[in-house]
């Protein structure tokens, strides 16, 4: 934060507005400003994250002069009513290609401000940064059509984070909606993560005290009591708070969370249940992938881990790539963690314990 104390947190309809607002021609640069400018004493930076997506619902028929037609969708139904639902006339009648469609891509933007000096103590905004485009016809000139569905989500253009489609407008910023964590307090949402998770849990108290399981072993079979087997099961913490206090009581903690993690965050309800989490997303990735090859000494790990350090920029960096499970294998920290006990490698003191508990109790993203 900046020296100015701040009003308010950020709030949807401020956002919206201030998004809104940008003008296409400058929206990169104006964005940092306008949210400043919108919350006093917040000291906003953004990042990218490799998030490539296109939308389905704002897809636009154009005539070969440009003029807009209408809405993708309602234009095809209506099309095809008039053509009884026969699919390959309208196939014929459009595969000349004069009229094309257009639809809106875009990118994952996130921007923060820190809130305090705590490790979870900022804001999170999970922005899309979308494009539209001149996609192509609205019809597949090659193959004919087998379905209604094939006409309302076309599938024969091409789709890739860098094209030479023609522009048609934008950039503009969109703000995720609440089940996609448009908005959040980091320090909050974890607070909330714990608290709904110690709820289900404790929910189901009378199935598992009244819950049996059978072992069967070389002294016969032997019945224990879910509770009894499981001593610690009210006492589970989740891995997204694992991960903020592993990063809090490790070498990392010496840099804002942020300047290294975007955090995917979902929270809604699903058949009944609330279902809240996040899946953390690396800002900066490594050039290969870390795997346990056979044969492969653990000092020779230790080696191509600190390569990892130095090329992310931040101590113990593996470790946090490592729970995410892509550019570093797990059974790397397992293998790390096994040459700590044994004495064969050393880390600092506060990063050993956090793999060495990590290593007791797994959890990945």
């Amino acid at each position: 934060m900046s020296e100015e104390k701040p009003v308010r947190l950020p709030d949807a309809a401020t956002v919206e507005a201030v998004l809104a607002s940008l003008n296409p021609a400058s929206a990169d640069a104006e964005l940092v400003p306008a949210l400043a400018n919108a919350f006093p004493g917040f000291d906003f930076t953004t990042a990218a994250v490799d998030d490539f997506y296109w939308r389905g619902d704002a897809r636009t028929v154009l005539a070969a002069d440009g003029t807009r037609i209408g809405d993708h969708r309602a234009w095809v139904e209506r099309e095809l009513e008039e053509l009884s639902g026969d699919l390959i006339a309208f196939w014929n009648r459009y595969r000349t290609g004069a009229l094309r469609f257009a639809e809106w891509r875009g990118t994952s933007v996130v921007a923060f401000a820190p809130t305090g000096p705590g490790v979870a103590d900022f804001v999170q905004l999970s922005l899309g940064r979308e494009i539209e485009v001149l996609a192509g016809p609205v019809v597949d000139p090659d193959y004919r059509p087998y379905s209604a569905d094939d006409l309302l989500d076309p599938s024969w253009v091409r789709r890739e984070p860098a094209t030479d489609a023609p522009l048609l407008s934008g950039p503009l910023y969109r703000l995720g909606g609440r089940a996609a964590g448009g908005i959040v307090h980091m320090r909050s949402f974890l607070a909330r993560r714990a608290r709904i998770e110690a709820e289900q849990r404790q929910a189901q108290r009378p199935e598992l005290e009244a819950r049996i399981i059978r072992q069967v072993g070389p002294d016969g079979t032997r019945d224990t009591a879910f509770l009894d087997a499981n001593p610690d099961w009210f006492d589970f913490v989740p891995r997204e708070n694992r991960f903020f206090a592993d990063w809090e009581r490790s070498s990392a903690c010496t840099h804002r969370i942020f300047h290294h993690w975007a955090f995917d965050i979902h929270d809604l309800e699903h058949g009944g249940r609330r279902e809240i989490g996040f899946i953390p997303r690396p800002l900066k990735m490594p050039a290969e992938k870390l795997v346990l090859e056979d044969g492969l000494s653990v000092h020779r790990l230790m080696e191509r881990t600190e390569a990892i350090d130095t090329e992310i920029g931040l101590r113990f960096a593996w470790f946090f790539l490592m729970t995410h499970g892509h550019w570093v294998d797990p059974d790397v920290g397992e293998a790390i963690a096994e040459g700590v006990r044994q004495g064969r490698v050393r880390l600092p003191r506060r990063d050993a314990g956090v793999l060495l508990a990590w290593a007791d109790r797994r959890y990945l993203f």
